[in-house]
């Protein structure tokens, strides 16, 4: 009987000390594994993503601008996407992405990717990868405000307010929303760039051109509708890195990101242009265009966050809306915004940003839940993050202009917008026919 009550004792000391070698090994927190899947995705979402910027903003800002200005229009994304590499790769992602100083910024830790190995992960990613796709985001954000700018700002004048822009606006806003700043914390919520991208840029061209004041000829006379097109299909090929890449991996997530992206943008085209239809009794090319665009900036904060129903509604009511207020508010209040860049991305981002707060659906993106799955403060929340990026950009935006017309002529003569600013800036023109 001692024998058995014995070895009924060792079975019990046995059993438990398997039983806490068990417990601790699932305490251990498993370390991330290199995804070879999820890498090679990134990296084709990275080249899509650069592929919007250069050469599809490029092309469809350049075919909107008038024949003597479309290299100058062009040059300006160019050079945009060449400054931002370099200083992205200097110090912007580090102040972005390395840490979090009081919600407002990160540190100079990861200045020349220092740190940053081939080993090196970001998730299941290497995080030199995921620094070159943030890059690619930095880069359009910048270049799209150059499509409000066009035909009366100094080439000069452009580049400095690149490197400004990018790094006092530009670098904040994505550290609190990405980076893990203050928006962050307080649960905004912007799958690809709603806030970071769109609104950001949108109210920067605003501001911008009440500074430099209108243009000497405002009409929008396209030059080449044909080049618009080929820009507007690169957009929106490249915008399905934009989105389903946001979520830094090959899965389920990018899937649905990948098909809400498509389905608002095609709801949005078609809003606009049945619109359009009713309203002047002709659908143009450039209105299909500009409702794709509309859809793609739309969907944009919440591809990863919400239902195709969702998408569907998110993209008819930006084609709806941003129509009118590119026809109708632009015209009544009096802003020269060359190519609506506020009117459609501007507008459409907070838009998006907004919906976002409603149709959030946590079977999707459990990280996301909006005011029709039982969270009415998320609305609340994304209202603030928008007013939030509306009012630091605004002060941002008018502080570098103030100090660029200290130290530098912003506008062009009259004499050089009359001529055109290819031949005034670049001593080129477009078309040699």
């Amino acid at each position: 009987m001692k024998k058995l009550l014995s070895i009924l004792i060792l079975i019990m000391i046995i059993l438990a000390i398997s039983a806490n070698l068990v417990f601790a090994e699932g305490e251990t927190p498993t370390q991330p594994k290199l995804d070879t899947g999820d890498t090679a995705w990134m990296i084709v979402a990275t080249a899509l993503v650069m592929l919007m910027t250069v050469p599809g903003l490029a092309l469809f800002y350049g075919g909107l601008a008038k024949k003597k200005d479309v290299l100058n229009t062009i040059a300006m994304s160019f050079v945009t996407y060449c400054l931002v590499s370099f200083l992205w790769v200097l110090y912007g992602y580090s102040l972005t992405f390395s840490g979090d100083m009081a919600g407002i910024i990160g540190y100079l830790d990861k200045a020349f990717l220092s740190g940053v190995k081939v080993e090196s992960l970001q998730g299941t990613i290497p995080e030199v990868l995921f620094s070159i796709f943030q890059l690619t985001f930095a880069a359009i954000t910048v270049a799209l405000i150059s499509g409000a700018y066009i035909e009366r700002m100094k080439f000069s004048a452009w580049v400095v307010f690149s490197i400004l822009w990018m790094s006092f606006v530009y670098v904040p806003v994505a550290h609190w929303v990405w980076g893990g700043g203050f928006l962050a914390k307080m649960g905004a919520l912007d799958f690809a760039g709603g806030t970071v991208v769109h609104i950001n840029a949108g109210i920067a061209a605003l501001v911008g051109v009440l500074i430099l004041g209108k243009r000497k000829n405002t009409l929008l006379v396209p030059n080449n509708l044909t080049l618009v097109a080929i820009g507007a299909a690169v957009l929106w090929f490249g915008w399905f890195g934009f989105n389903a890449g946001s979520a830094a991996a090959s899965n389920g997530l990018a899937a649905q990101s990948f098909i809400n992206t498509n389905t608002a943008t095609a709801v949005a085209a078609l809003a606009w242009m049945f619109t359009e239809w009713a309203v002047t009794k002709k659908p143009t090319v450039l209105g299909l265009a500009s409702g794709m665009i509309a859809g793609l900036v739309a969907i944009t904060p919440a591809a990863g966050f919400v239902n195709i129903i969702g998408s569907i509604i998110i993209g008819a009511v930006a084609g709806f809306i941003c129509y009118f207020s590119v026809t109708a508010m632009k015209p009544k209040i009096g802003y020269d915004d060359a190519l609506d860049v506020f009117g459609i991305h501007g507008v459409a981002g907070i838009l998006g940003a907004i919906l976002t707060g409603v149709f959030a659906d946590p079977a999707i993106n459990e990280a996301g839940k909006g005011l029709l799955y039982g969270n009415p403060g998320q609305l609340w929340t994304q209202t603030l993050a928008v007013l939030v990026t509306i009012v630091y950009t605004a002060i941002m935006t008018a502080l570098i202009f103030l100090a660029l017309r200290i130290f530098m002529k912003v506008r062009v003569s009259e004499e050089d917008e009359i001529a055109g600013l290819d031949a005034s800036q670049h001593s080129e023109r477009a078309y040699n026919l």
